[in-house]
């Protein structure tokens, strides 16, 4: 059986998930490798234990996008046969990606290395918290090719750094250094790239000591914050709010609080 595409590793309450195709910077070419990669991520989601996923990449690129040898052979996420075989295959394959990425529960980070480009680049700004290594190259590139963002990436563009910003993004086609993504906002930090992942790590942690319930509906309540109406975003937060004061792991954090030691956490 080969490797997956995406690799999965828990260590205490923080997953990673490694995109595992170096030698082809880690571009996504097959339904196959859809599947892995939204497999992984719902993995972690079912896991009550987990409250953070590291996504990243192997070797020296974090995902080169779609392949295009697979798109050019008609044999991969990309065209089929007729428009309608096109339009299924998007649906099936890469948008189960992108739903992943939006409707998880637990916080992500992207660790973006190297190159983040087309569809790899809207996975890794699809992540609730970005970092990107120095040598970090990222472009949302399809009108290079001919094509348009399949993925949803002028929404997701749109979202993450405004509607000026996204469209210089995706009708030029141009590439941006890590240092103009911090800039615009597509990144909230550059660190070196050897220090990528400890940094990464070092921020899931951070997540990962809260109680793991409340981050979980914290994390839901900025998604629907990014397109509610204040109205809506408040009844919400109301209901959040009042599983919330029910869970055991509040009142463990008010107790420590005022008897001034460490909580423990039980996700209960």
């Amino acid at each position: 059986m080969s490797t997956p595409f995406a690799t999965y590793e828990k260590n205490g309450r923080v997953a990673t998930v490694t995109l595992n195709r170096p030698e082809s910077r880690n571009a996504i070419a097959t339904q196959q490798d859809c599947d892995d990669l939204a497999g992984a991520l719902w993995k972690a989601n079912d896991d009550e234990e987990i409250n953070a996923v590291i996504l990243t990449g192997a070797g020296k690129a974090f995902c080169a996008g779609g392949d295009l040898k697979a798109i050019r052979e008609r044999s991969g996420i990309g065209p089929r046969a007729t428009p309608d075989g096109t339009r299924a295959n998007y649906r099936r394959g890469v948008h189960s990606v992108i739903k992943a990425l939006a409707e998880v529960e637990v916080a992500t980070i992207a660790a973006i290395n190297g190159h983040a480009i087309g569809l790899g680049l809207d996975i890794g700004i699809l992540c609730d918290m970005r970092l990107a290594g120095a040598s970090a190259k990222m472009a949302s590139s399809f009108v290079k090719v001919g094509i348009i963002p399949g993925d949803g990436g002028a929404w997701i563009l749109t979202n993450a750094i405004g509607a000026s910003r996204a469209a210089e993004l995706v009708l030029t086609g141009d590439t941006i250094d890590a240092e103009e993504a911090v800039r615009i906002g597509l990144v909230s930090r550059v660190v070196a790239d050897e220090a990528l992942m400890d940094e990464a790590r070092k921020l899931a942690e951070r997540v990962a000591v809260n109680p793991p319930r409340t981050v979980r509906l914290a994390k839901r309540l900025l998604r629907e914050a990014q397109h509610g109406r204040l109205s809506d975003v408040l009844e919400l937060s109301a209901a959040f709010q009042a599983l919330a004061h029910e869970t055991r792991d509040h009142k463990e954090a008010v107790d420590a609080f005022t008897e001034k030691r460490a909580p423990k956490f039980t996700g209960e």
